[in-house]
């Protein structure tokens, strides 16, 4: 990797049009933001600062920070000679480093923190060895098995932003930043969740791909800070910078809450699923554990290799986008060395002497596979499986696609179905039960629960912590079902 590229990965470093930024602070003008000092926290070449000093004409102080010289320098040649060269003031500061406090408490209310916070995670950083990152600390909350499987990993925006919140808990003002539409919900559902004093937020998407190349969803974040005694928990989101109606996202019962029409219509079915929905089969080495058959016995591997694996440990293998577009199953395999996480897993040598040689010869990669789960666990172990995994039946839905879409798989070659982790099911001795249960889960009031739940903008839009809380066994008497439920 280069320098440059590298330097661009380490801080984020999307730089804001200049139309954009102007749009931004003009928008910003149109919903009666006002402020007497504006600060830039992460200035870059200045976008904002110019377009803020343009459109905030009673703003009598602008300050830019910046860690990159290089950018200060080209800054300071754009304002000077203008006629508002005398409201900037720029500072050469790495944003983990400066005392923001100070900053704060020597600006002159009401205060409007502006600006485009770096896109990057904190995983992104430390695997390119940077160091632009701020001090380690549980800032989410994450323990256990959340941590150590990745949710633990954030956006540095999300840390920087709940920083900011901070600095504004005693004072008026505004925060509007350009941030990945994801981070900016979970800053707001964290501000609802610790009582931050917001008077009212506003999400304004933005063209990422257009504006920075870059393939996610993004907006403006528009957070108003000021008598706690107005606090709402609600919020609106507009489809662009020229959007004027928007609708309405709120928080309600702990949880973000997409569509609130459709929560309160269905919102009797918020509980528990009578099922855990599942994960499908995690082995993190698809190259290895995954295979297509090529004739009885034998099966190419992703590798290339052509390998003789006896059936026992072989189950048929869906795909999430098999499941996502509805596609039959294309003689697919996985092996699964377990039937629960941590079973030893010595008995493959004697049932399946061509299997073990075969993960033997592999021992290297799958002993180098990356995440923590499989340290204190038996050699070639999986994660995934338990007894649900090996039931015939099964309602399955692909966590990435855009829609809902449920889909009954039954077993293949006399076994069940295994699938990849992108992948949730719950799982029936009986195709009868799967077909009951998948018409409570397509019903009117399913339907407009999940809807109200999803943000379809997400990268992994459906998730088990929502399909979990859908309790379907509500509605059995109004279906009139007569399976007798768990």
């Amino acid at each position: 990797m280069n320098d440059a590229r590298k330097r661009r990965i380490e801080f984020g470093d999307f730089q804001t049009p200049d139309e954009l930024a102007s749009a931004v602070c003009r928008r910003l003008a149109e919903i009666n933001i006002s402020a007497k000092t504006i600060i830039e926290p992460t200035c870059g070449i200045g976008a904002f600062v110019l377009a803020a000093a343009k459109h905030f004409p009673e703003a009598e102080n602008i300050k830019g920070f910046e860690i990159n010289p290089d950018y200060l320098s080209i800054l300071s040649k754009s304002y000077s000679g203008t006629s508002f060269a005398d409201k900037i003031q720029i500072h050469q500061s790495d944003f983990f480093c400066q005392n923001w406090q100070e900053v704060i408490d020597r600006s002159e209310g009401p205060i409007l923190i502006l600006g485009n916070l770096p896109w990057v995670t904190n995983s992104t950083q430390g695997s390119i060895g940077s160091s632009n990152l701020p001090t380690k600390s549980n800032f989410q909350g994450f323990n256990g098995f959340d941590a150590i499987s990745g949710k633990a990993n954030f956006d540095i925006s999300e840390w920087m932003l709940i920083e900011i919140l901070r600095w504004l808990e005693h004072r008026e003002g505004t925060i509007a930043m350009l941030v990945k539409t994801a981070v900016a919900r979970k800053v707001l559902s964290h501000a609802e969740r610790i009582g931050s004093n917001i008077k009212d937020a506003k999400i304004i998407g933005i063209n990422a791909k257009k504006d920075f190349n870059a393939a996610v969803e993004a907006c403006l974040l528009v957070i108003q800070i000021g008598d706690s005694r107005n606090q709402v928990q609600d919020y609106t989101i507009f489809s662009d910078l020229e959007d004027r109606v928007g609708r309405r996202v709120g928080h309600r019962k702990g949880m973000t809450i997409c569509d609130l029409d459709k929560f309160a219509a269905s919102d009797f079915l918020l509980g528990t699923s009578p099922q855990k929905w599942r994960s499908g089969v995690k082995h993190d080495l698809s190259a290895v554990m995954e295979f297509t058959q090529v004739e009885d016995g034998k099966f190419q591997n992703g590798l290339d290799e052509i390998v003789e694996l006896e059936p026992v440990y072989l189950y048929p293998l869906m795909k999430g986008s098999d499941v996502g577009s509805n596609k039959e199953w294309r003689n697919k395999f996985v092996l699964v060395t377990q039937t629960y996480v941590g079973e030893p897993t010595d008995a493959i040598e004697l049932k399946a002497p061509k299997t073990w040689a075969y993960l033997a010869k592999h021992s290297q990669a799958l002993d180098s596979r990356k995440s923590t789960i499989y340290l204190k666990n038996p050699k070639f172990s999986v994660f995934g499986v338990g007894d649900y995994a090996f039931r015939p039946w099964k309602i399955a839905i692909c966590g990435l696609y855009k829609h809902l879409r449920f889909k009954i798989v039954g077993p293949i070659l006399d076994k069940p179905v295994m699938f990849d982790d992108t992948v949730y099911c719950i799982s029936f001795d009986s195709q009868r039960e799967a077909l009951e249960i998948l018409e409570l889960l397509q019903s009117e009031d399913s339907t407009n629960l999940l809807n109200a739940l999803i943000f379809w903008d997400d990268k992994r839009p459906i998730k088990t912590s929502i399909l979990n809380q859908l309790d379907w066994e509500r509605l059995v008497q109004r279906v009139e079902l007569p399976v007798q439920l768990f």
